[in-house]
């Protein structure tokens, strides 16, 4: 089994190069660094026509590529990792990278990406926070000549030009398939994302394409099954409370969005003497979930090769930025479009793929992950 994993992740990595965009002209950075985060400035309309970018990448074309980068939080590991990685890569390319972050406030997060378009970038890459509400942003930025790539979460109902992200329907299968694989009958909770996050809910639909089947035999019942308000962790540890106490504490596997929110799982069950007893699944790989694991507290995450996708979707907005075609490996319905979208697969990680996954990759170093395991 172990060389088969290694052999799927050679194909995977190997996938991904095939995934390149070739050559990307190396552009000279822009005069003003500009790529650290900027405190929020007043909502700007559009760039007068003088200033404003045109159509088709002709400034950045003519040596300037400008990425703005409005990210909705900043306040998981995930997303620090994220910024920090699409940052390097981009301006490895050339790019100025303005980034800007909203810690999950709607009306912030579009001011901030108004902003941005004020400042005369070439390519506005979004992060939303709530799928819907960003769909004004996308018709700024167009009407403005700025292209628009959706970067790991879908802006829904917008005529995006371009999505990468990793494979969220198949997160959640693998979720439900390792615990399903542990607790094949049972009483199951699902503890969900933020609602407004379309990737919430495609988190969702991947769980319960695997789950549904063994809910129509009666082999699985779902005892509790909630959404986590604007993924916060307070809000998925209150829900994780309420399914115990509705249940009597009969439960048997726990679903979380992901590994914030399995960590306020394990907190909710480790108050009724039940962490490590109850299957959790989570996903991002995040330190404490690897340590969760080693320690024999959650039972999985899926690992998603961050650096993978910042690396893509610096080449993609580069070359959208330059009016150089974009490839992509799949389509995906927002509502309004068939968006154009380059998806990755992600990995399954457990406590025999700890070392093999993340810790090989780089990701998390050994001595942090195995810092947590007791020694008896």
């Amino acid at each position: 089994m172990r060389r088969l994993r290694s052999r799927g992740r050679m194909m995977l990595y190997g996938s991904l190069l095939l995934l390149a965009f070739g050559t990307v002209a190396v552009v000279s950075a822009c005069e003003d660094g500009g790529g650290a985060e900027r405190q929020p400035e007043p909502a700007a309309s559009a760039p007068s026509e003088e200033g404003a970018t045109a159509p088709g990448g002709e400034q950045a074309r003519a040596g300037k590529v400008k990425i703005g980068f409005s990210m909705d939080t900043l306040l998981e590991e995930r997303w620090l990792k994220d910024r920090e990685l699409f940052k390097a890569a981009a301006e490895s390319l050339g790019a100025q990278v303005d980034i800007m972050a909203a810690n999950g406030d709607d009306a912030l997060q579009i001011a901030q990406a108004e902003t941005l378009i004020s400042r005369g970038i070439d390519l506005l890459v979004v992060v939303p926070h709530n799928a819907e509400a960003m769909a004004t942003i996308v018709e700024k930025a167009h009407s403005a000549g700025i292209k628009v790539l959706a970067y790991d979460r879908l802006v829904r109902n917008a005529s995006v030009d371009m999505y990468v992200s990793f494979d969220n329907e198949r997160v959640g299968e693998l979720q439900a398939l390792a615990i399903t694989k542990l607790v094949p009958r049972g009483n199951y909770v699902y503890i969900g994302g933020a609602e407004t996050d379309n990737n919430a809910r495609l988190l969702k639909k991947g769980v319960f394409h695997v789950l549904q089947p063994l809910i129509d035999r009666g082999d699985i019942r779902i005892v509790y099954d909630q959404w986590t308000d604007n993924w916060v962790t307070a809000n998925a540890y209150a829900n994780m409370q309420a399914a115990l106490a509705a249940n009597g504490n009969d439960v048997d596997a726990v679903i979380a969005a992901n590994d914030a929110t399995a960590d306020a799982v394990i907190r909710a069950l480790a108050e009724q003497g039940l962490a490590g007893k109850v299957p959790v699944a989570g996903q991002d790989a995040d330190l404490t979930a690897a340590q969760h694991i080693v320690g024999g507290r959650q039972t999985m995450t899926v690992y998603k090769p961050i650096k993978a996708l910042a690396q893509a979707a610096a080449e993609l907005a580069v070359k959208l930025a330059t009016g150089e075609a974009a490839t992509a490996n799949r389509t995906i319905s927002n509502g309004k479009i068939e968006v154009p979208s380059l998806l990755l697969e992600p990995i399954a990680v457990d406590r025999s793929t700890v070392d093999e996954t993340i810790i090989a990759d780089g990701f998390h170093k050994r001595e942090d992950v195995y810092r947590s395991v007791e020694t008896k």
